[in-house]
């Protein structure tokens, strides 16, 4: 419990720091490393979101749909869709393939610095680790992951708008007119400031793990698992208590 709690103080002062070095995200000498990470992140995670999006909407609608028809209520898949994905189910799958995904490649990228002492040498050099490593992980994470989650519900509602005409027979108009009529702003404000949350959990997760990884080739396995599931497991907790403050 002592390691636990000295761990996460130490993963918090270095996500603080790295706030404090945000300021200078937009330099030329950073911009470029912004944008690429920017990218790593999120070009390169569109296709599994398409995928896993896509099914989770499908999934949604058919097993919830299913429900419905014993009661006649079919046409109000719609809003079931909308508010599960927006609330729920858009962050927190957009943030557990991103911790898969971007956050375990994270992980190793800097546990293989830091054994290989080349993270010791930038210190030598005066360039604080922090500010050239983490920062432009932690901005562009910042930046896509909201980016990341709007797409994700996209997807999810279409996939369910498909399943709703196919199988449920429910037309597009009916099912558009419930998602929009019964959804409100606050639920795509709360999914996105839940995406943001969980975007500086996975960096800070993954960037400390990356840190503190020693024994060589065996550490940097170590610190990638560690990643994955520290960071599946706070999203879980975080998502849950965000959405107990906010609406209940």
């Amino acid at each position: 419990m002592l390691l636990a709690c000295r761990n996460t103080g130490r993963a918090l002062i270095m996500t603080g720091e790295a706030f404090l070095h945000i300021r200078v995200a937009l330099s030329p000498k950073y911009r470029h490393d912004v944008l690429y990470q920017m990218f790593a992140t999120g070009i390169k995670s569109l296709g599994v979101i398409t995928v896993v999006a896509l099914f989770t909407g499908m999934i949604l609608a058919l097993q919830t749909g299913i429900e419905l028809r014993r009661f006649g209520q079919e046409v109000n898949i719609g809003t079931a869709v909308t508010l599960s994905i927006t609330r729920e189910m858009g962050p927190f799958m957009t943030g557990m393939i991103v911790a898969a995904s971007v956050g375990s490649a994270i992980a190793a990228q800097l546990g293989t610095m830091t054994v290989s002492e080349e993270v010791a040498a930038l210190e030598l050099m005066s360039i604080n680790p922090v500010r050239f490593l983490v920062m432009p992980r932690l901005v562009a994470m910042i930046i896509m992951m909201p980016i990341l989650t709007v797409y994700t519900d996209v997807i999810g509602i279409c996939g369910g708008a498909i399943v709703g005409m196919t199988q449920l027979g429910v037309s597009l108009a009916a099912y558009f007119d419930n998602a929009i009529r019964f959804a409100a702003n606050k639920d795509l404000y709360v999914g996105l400031f839940k995406s943001v949350l969980f975007g500086i959990i996975i960096t800070t997760v993954a960037c400390h793990q990356g840190f503190a990884t020693t024994e060589g080739a065996v550490g940097v396995g170590r610190a990638t698992r560690s990643t994955v599931v520290i960071s599946f497991l706070t999203i879980l907790v975080v998502g849950y208590f965000v959405t107990r403050l906010l609406y209940i």
